[in-house]
């Protein structure tokens, strides 16, 4: 057997086994995620991250060249996370915009760090949310979901006086709303998790749905667009991801 070089010995190096080294970032991620919760991403440095997960600081450092691309992994790990949890309560039975918009909602109050990113919460993420997130306005999911809703307006799902622009504009300020609007609202007043999902889903839906019936053709072809949407944007977000893991190389775009 060829013996281990003096470089491969060094402390901190990245350990030869892969799942090894992936394992290790995972580790990494879940301490962020502990800290940044409870003292925000001003306060959490480096070195409390690698006292928590129990590695060296230049071992962090072997993985992501700064902290905010630390935290983007982290980001992107939650998008990650998000969807594949929207995908699984889709199920393979029927998927319109409205379960759509139920399931993301409801994934997005139970996600601390999801929430925060889309709303811009400096609270939590401090100067990372004056950053370039990784997502916008209007692509929660990512990948092209001005194009998803064109496909079923196409379908006569969706309004036909209302653009796929339009489309987006409404059902972002109906999440959003609903989001920002909730935690003012006296506490009486303020509706379970699942409930708030419940509402955005409903009122996304009577806001851009078309309001005749559409007919059983109709509803597969939209169950397919929505899951074929969900499965790409999800693909996506994984391809993100391994790039911040050093899995793979980013794309040209990210």
């Amino acid at each position: 057997m060829k013996p281990e070089s003096r470089e491969s010995r060094k402390a901190g190096r990245p350990p030869q086994d892969a799942s090894h080294r992936l394992a290790r970032a995972h580790r990494i991620l879940d301490t962020a995620a502990d800290l940044v919760l409870r003292w925000g991403y001003d306060k959490t440095t480096v070195e409390d991250i690698a006292r928590r997960a129990g590695v060296a600081k230049g071992t962090i450092y072997l993985h992501w060249k700064t902290r905010e691309e630390l935290f983007a992994a982290l980001l992107r790990r939650e998008r990650v996370e998000m969807l594949t949890e929207v995908r699984r309560r889709l199920g393979d039975g029927r998927a319109t915009l409205r379960d759509l918009l139920g399931a993301l909602a409801s994934e997005v109050l139970g996600r601390p760090l999801m929430r925060a990113s889309i709303l811009g919460d400096s609270e939590v993420l401090g100067r990372l949310t004056r950053q370039k997130r990784d997502g916008a306005a209007g692509a929660e999911l990512g990948g092209d979901f001005q194009t998803y809703l064109g496909t079923l307006r196409g379908h006569g799902a969706l309004r036909s006086d209302l653009s796929p622009a339009e489309h987006v504009t409404v059902l972002v300020s109906v999440l959003y709303g609903f989001l920002l609007v909730s935690p003012m609202m006296p506490s009486g007043y303020r509706p379970a998790d699942e409930r708030l999902a419940e509402l955005i889903a409903d009122a996304g839906g009577s806001a851009t749905e078309a309001a005749a019936p559409v007919p059983a053709d109709v509803t597969r072809a939209v169950t397919a667009a929505t899951l074929e949407y969900v499965d790409a944007a999800t693909e996506a977000a994984r391809r993100k991801l391994r790039a911040s893991l050093g899995i793979e190389a980013p794309e040209a775009s990210g």
